[in-house]
């Protein structure tokens, strides 16, 4: 059984030990799967893989953590996640290799993972400048998120994982979003451990 932190504990409660335990082997499944996929079609580039991880992981979560006690899934952007006290756990793979989960970046600053994070994760550290000029009109938040309660609160699940290495480190925790340069800034993480 796995050892929950205080912050795991204060954030999960009592499942806190289970999900320490779960997350890195249905990371590590959704690894396996991809890359099995990715021999099977022997394509010469990695899109198998990537494509495949990306349903995989997904999958293998809401497949492990819905035996949680209290856990709840939700249908967002044709995916199924959990929430379990009432906290979403979104996994993302950030990096292809061994790098710090600070070095986390998305690709976008809008669509659903960016609303999600806006919407669900931790208050800015630092509030934006009202310099009272009209704001840059953006486009209103992923529909989907709708289906999650005002109340929920987002757990990232962040890994850095590659076909040839596997998964290499898995970090969780809360970031928020900085729009100018899609860097999460981490107001809490810490690492799960990577080989299950």
């Amino acid at each position: 059984m796995g050892s929950a932190t205080a912050w795991a504990r204060t954030t999960f409660g009592g499942v806190a030990d289970e999900l320490v335990d779960i997350i890195p082997a249905c990371l590590k499944r959704a690894h396996e799967r991809a890359r099995n996929g990715h021999e099977g079609v022997h394509t010469q580039t990695l899109e198998a893989y990537g494509h495949g991880l990306y349903a995989a992981q997904y999958e293998e979560l809401a497949a492990g953590l819905g035996s949680v006690a209290d856990a709840a899934p939700v249908r967002l952007q044709g995916r199924t996640m959990v929430v379990i006290a009432d906290r979403v756990i979104y996994p993302m793979r950030y990096a292809k290799k061994d790098v710090p989960v600070t070095a986390a970046r998305l690709r976008r600053a809008t669509g659903f993972r960016a609303d999600l994070i806006r919407r669900h994760g931790p208050e800015p550290m630092q509030q934006v400048l009202d310099l009272g000029m009209e704001e840059l009109e953006y486009p209103e938040t992923h529909p989907d998120l709708a289906l999650l309660p005002e109340g929920v609160r987002l757990v990232l699940v962040a890994y850095a994982c590659a076909m040839d290495r596997g998964v290499m480190r898995i970090e969780w925790g809360s970031a928020e979003l900085r729009r100018e340069d899609r860097y999460l800034i981490w107001h809490h993480h810490e690492s799960l451990p990577a080989a299950a």
